[in-house]
């Protein structure tokens, strides 16, 4: 509960944030703006994974770097759609991570691990000053972890697939701070037991506009998922720099 309360406290200081001086772009307001941004996360992980209802629950920290050594590939993109005060919002991540390891008597583990989260919601743009704009959203985010755990010795070969949808609600404030520089907070909370399964997430960037239409941005993003059912357990913090480019068009 106290991770709760300490992410109430960061949407409060979001909407504090309007008391701020402004200033803001002309735009065509009855036309379709979008965004897209391909971005990198460098993102170290920690927490507690039972896969199997008979199994143990293990405990993980690991840095990016460490990550970096058995990733296989992956994919991170977030976009909006704009009408007027209309906002759409979605985000696509995607990871793949593979390890062998040597249980006691020099027995091979191996094990892959594929986890896809896509985030989607929709709302409006509640209040705009001339140098910030405010978005409340509600939508969900959509989940698939899959696990496989191979070991030839002992003839065990488990591959388990785990889905499920989360509500969530969400702010983003965005701020103009000088010509070509701009903030962007978003945060979001959601899931359907917060005490056995929700989800939560926070992400802050710099941005520089560098032409009429791209962007470069750099910020940090953390993103918490529980859930604790009877045959799993998955209680994961996710964390680390963000990089990306934004083309508005």
């Amino acid at each position: 509960m106290r991770r709760l309360r300490s992410f109430s406290a960061i949407i409060g200081l979001i909407a504090a944030g309007l008391a701020l001086p402004t200033n803001a772009d002309d735009i065509n307001e009855e036309a379709w703006r979008f965004q897209l941004t391909p971005y990198v996360w460098m993102a170290g992980l920690a927490g507690d994974v039972r896969p199997l209802e008979n199994a143990p629950t293990v405990s993980t920290s690991r840095s990016f770097s460490s990550i970096l050594d058995d990733l296989d590939g992956a994919f991170f993109m977030t976009g909006t759609a704009r009408q007027d005060r209309l906002v759409l919002f979605g985000d696509i991540s995607w990871a793949s991570l593979s390890q062998a390891s040597t249980l006691p008597f020099g027995i091979v583990a191996n094990s892959k691990l594929r986890q896809r989260f896509i985030t989607a919601a929709a709302g409006y743009q509640v209040m705009t000053t001339p140098t910030q704009q405010l978005d409340l959203l509600a939508g969900a985010r959509a989940w698939q972890i899959d696990t496989d755990i191979n070991i030839p010795a002992l003839g065990i070969d488990v591959a388990k697939t785990k889905q499920w949808v989360d509500p969530i609600v969400a702010a983003r404030l965005r701020s103009l701070w000088a010509p070509n520089w701009s903030t962007l907070l978003h945060a979001d909370i959601g899931g359907l037991d917060m005490s056995k399964k929700n989800t939560w997430q926070v992400v802050a960037t710099l941005n520089y506009q560098f032409s009429d239409t791209l962007y470069l941005s750099g910020g940090y993003r953390h993103l918490s998922v529980k859930r604790d059912e009877t045959d799993s357990l998955i209680d994961i913090e996710m964390g680390g720099p963000i990089a990306g480019i934004t083309w508005r068009f």
